[in-house]
């Protein structure tokens, strides 16, 4: 029998991303150093700061007039108001918050800390403080990136943007999708038989956010500079997705 196996790489190489780099350049210039061809099962994880970097998604917090909302929410928060301003200019309600946490509703539909702003690895410019929000819309730089990379090299792998987020019940954050091209992000299982001839009755999947995770293990989470990875020997199914399907509504939401 053989094995079922997926292969995790990290692709070397990616120099500081700058607004206004080609991100399909990038990654295949990497794919030319580490000798990988890219064929039909490939799954290529981009982790969200090179992308809003790419899309000049910074903010200068010296720039920012907070009101007074934020103002009175940074003191509740123990935050800079110039950062809370920001935070709420993003998301569309605040959800909970307590000292030092501030967890809102970002516009796109994710449940987050501060929006998904932030301020590591992210490069002062003339020496003020920037931070990086999100990408203004995730599944269309998705699928600009991969149409891209199959105008170049005549192959669609599927996109994935990923981002580090807490969950709800446990500690740690998780590599998650954010953004997703050529894939479905949720996996329906419903229907389909266990191992005994039991029909599935609530099985979902979050694939595309189990995909990157896979990544977000190689990548890394701090001076690793390497923040694309490939995915071989999944084989999706070549279906439009959004990552929307990944998303519950507030009348499934027990938290909100």
């Amino acid at each position: 029998m053989t094995p079922r196996r997926i292969e995790t790489l990290a692709l070397p190489g990616i120099p500081l991303v700058q607004p206004g780099d080609d991100l399909s350049d990038l990654i295949l210039a990497a794919l030319d150093r580490t000798d990988v061809t890219l064929r039909r099962d490939d799954v290529i994880v981009v982790a969200q700061k090179i992308v809003s970097k790419a899309e000049g998604r910074y903010a200068t917090l010296s720039d920012v007039a907070p009101s007074a909302e934020a103002e009175a929410l940074g003191a509740e928060v123990d935050k800079d108001p110039r950062l809370v301003e920001l935070i709420l200019g993003e998301s569309s309600r605040v959800v909970r918050h307590r000292p030092g946490l501030l967890i809102v509703e970002h516009r796109l539909g994710f449940v987050l800390a501060n929006a998904g702003i932030d301020a590591s690895n992210v490069e002062p410019a003339n020496g003020a403080e920037r931070v990086l929000l999100l990408p203004e819309d995730p599944d269309r730089s998705c699928r600009r990136l991969r149409d891209a990379i199959a105008t170049a090299t005549g192959t669609a792998p599927a996109v994935i943007i990923n981002d580090s987020i807490g969950r709800a019940w446990r500690h740690g954050t998780v590599g998650t999708a954010i953004g997703v091209a050529g894939l479905r992000s949720l996996l329906d299982l419903r229907g389909e038989k266990d191992l005994f001839g039991r029909a599935l009755r609530v099985s979902t999947v979050g694939l595309a956010d189990e995909l990157a995770a896979a990544a977000s293990v190689v990548q890394g989470e701090g001076a690793e500079g390497t923040p694309v990875a490939l995915i071989r020997g999944f084989a999706p199914e070549a279906e439009d997705g959004s990552v929307g399907e990944l998303l519950r509504g507030e009348n499934e939401d027990l938290f909100r």
